[in-house]
């Protein structure tokens, strides 16, 4: 392609509404362009790598035994209300109408489609297992759409879904899928670490998120150097603190402690250490109809904090049908103050107390009085909870819950997740199979994705510099670029037109810089859009050298025309 002729536009300046290095460069190199907030198109070299990224992915799940089909991003309100999802989803789920006011919504994911697709076609068990599988437009109402293509409401996701007739069939399918994702994403040249996942609005029983190691990343992991944990923040379990069994319960006591709301506040109060106070975070709860449906007191030890997923998980509710309460609203009805509350004497509540609490002796505790607090608190004696389970988060120096190491904690972009749904779908949808005595089975399901838009932004994130764009070869959206220094000069034309024929007869992908441009924007914008390989034709042309480098070195190398063409090709079918 001549730079002469494409369609490119680049910014010298960083857009204002950008704030990662991904988007910049995205905007910046002209690969995205914004119609509205969340929602971007593709300009001929974004849309090139996206290209690339979708046949990386369709390569390796064709050779993981999966069937390429693709269905329409609408779907009937009525599969969504059969499994559950038209209210679990929340706000998140884009609904629509049509002219005759039937509902319908904008597909953010598959299960239902495919669960559907499942129970029309398949009737016996010799047709399991099977493994179905799109590349195709997603969309999600996000509240808060940022980052450009890292948190969009238009966005382009491959989503597979496995159908086998047992757990066992499942494992492996999980498995190969598992294995499918860690070749994809090396394929892309992305350093990731699967961890352990909540299933989140999906569910199933067991999932493994694939995240790309990035400090801009919204996705929290914690891991161990000494085993091999691995998980999101929000799905790490936590192990609990050792139980004080033989620690000697002393008489509650209510004291005054005036003005110390805080943890902090009442701790320095009454000279305790935090791990020796207990918190209270209270909440409100909300029915499928959007009405309040209950009150939620949570207890953690006064040095934890609250895992909000963790809390959701525990009580069996979608993640929009909980947010923090009105605390005086919240006394009215239940006999709590804010800043003051603790187990003791709460009523018409549901009660959530971390797993640890029941273990410790003689806490302190909010007296659910203004300016008082209750000493020598005890689980079993003093107060209950109606839900008692890990609630808290695992922080970075806590001992990990497998080898008891310290964990370490990084950041990182979800570039994919693997689920195993079980029977979730298949039972509430009623897709069943017959086995070899003709009796029927539900049918245990994956499902698998990866966001293909997403993975582009987080290969920018790990592969850029100050100057631009750094690509791997597997997905640049052009191999080589070739620069010409004075187009106008015959030889340097004809020298840069003999590369750009050779390497074109040899399949390799060559931009060719022949705009009548000053040599310092060239080399700018060819570092900006970061080609691999840069040939540059200029002064040594009618001696027949050129010069080459590669995008990833400070180095350049004087040879001849011969040896650049040659050494281009083989890099190129090295790395791709």
């Amino acid at each position: 392609m001549r730079l002469s002729k494409m369609h490119l536009k680049t910014l010298r300046e960083v857009p204002a509404e950008a704030e990662i290095p991904s988007h910049i460069l995205m905007l910046r190199t002209g690969m995205i362009r914004k119609l509205a907030s969340g929602v971007y198109g593709f300009m001929p070299l974004g849309w090139r790598t996206l290209r690339k990224i979708e046949e990386i992915v369709r390569e390796e799940m064709d050779a993981a035994g999966g069937q390429e089909i693709h269905m329409s991003a609408i779907q009937p309100a009525e599969l969504w209300q059969e499994s559950g999802r038209w209210y679990a989803y929340g706000p998140e789920l884009w609904r629509i109408k049509d002219r005759h006011g039937r509902d319908f919504c904008l597909g953010p994911t598959h299960e239902e489609i495919f669960t559907d697709i499942a129970r029309n076609d398949i009737s016996s068990y010799r047709q399991l297992p099977m493994n179905l599988y799109q590349i195709q437009t997603k969309y999600r109402d996000e509240a808060r759409p940022r980052f450009g293509l890292m948190r969009s409401r238009e966005f382009i996701m491959k989503d597979a879904y496995s159908f086998d007739r047992d757990q066992a069939g499942l494992d492996k399918s999980y498995d190969e899928m598992y294995a499918a994702y860690e070749k994809i994403f090396t394929r892309c040249g992305l350093d990731f670490r699967p961890v352990e996942a909540d299933t989140g609005a999906i569910g199933g029983s067991n999932s493994h998120e694939f995240t790309a190691l990035s400090e801009v990343g919204e996705s929290e992991i914690a891991y161990c150097e000494k085993c091999s944990m691995a998980a999101t923040v929000e799905r790490a379990e936590c192990a609990d603190a050792p139980s004080q069994d033989d620690v000697e319960m002393l008489p509650m006591e209510e004291v005054h402690t005036p003005g110390t709301k805080t943890i902090e506040e009442v701790a320095d109060f009454l000279k305790l250490d935090k791990n020796q106070t207990m918190k209270a975070l209270l909440f409100v709860t909300y029915d499928s109809e959007g009405n309040e449906d209950g009150y939620v007191a949570a207890f953690v030890r006064g040095d934890r904090e609250l895992n909000m997923t963790k809390l959701v998980n525990a009580l069996g509710i979608p993640e929009h049908a909980i947010e923090f309460a009105d605390e005086e609203k919240m006394g009215e009805a239940t006999g709590c103050v804010g800043g003051f509350t603790g187990p003791v004497g709460l009523h018409d509540c549901k009660i959530v107390v971390d797993s640890e609490l029941p273990g410790l002796k003689n806490l302190c505790a909010g007296a659910c009085k203004e300016d008082h607090h209750l000493i020598n608190v005890n689980y079993g004696r003093d107060y209950e909870g109606d839900i008692v389970t890990d609630i808290k988060v695992l922080a970075e120096g806590d001992p990990c819950p497998v080898c008891g190491a310290p964990v370490k904690h990084a950041r990182g972009i979800e570039v994919g997740q693997v689920f195993k749904l079980g029977t979730k779908y298949s039972e509430a949808m009623k897709a069943y199979y017959k086995d070899e005595n003709m009796k029927d089975h539900p049918i245990v399901m994956g499902c698998y994705g990866i966001g293909v838009t997403r993975t582009m932004a987080a290969i920018i994130e790990q592969h850029h510099d100050e100057n631009g764009i750094i690509w791997p070869i597997a997905v640049a959206p052009y191999h080589v670029m070739i620069t010409v220094m004075k187009p106008e000069d015959r030889v340097q034309a004809e020298i840069a037109e003999e590369i750009y024929q050779t390497l074109r007869k040899a399949s390799v992908e060559v931009l060719i810089d022949d705009r009548k441009e000053r040599p310092g924007v060239k080399f700018k914008d060819a570092d900006l859009l970061g080609i691999p390989i840069r040939i540059t034709v200029g002064r040594g042309a009618a001696d027949g050298m050129i010069e080459y480098k590669m995008r990833r070195d400070a180095d350049k190398t004087e040879m001849t025309v011969e040896e650049g063409i040659r050494k281009a090709i083989d890099t190129i079918s090295s790395e791709k």
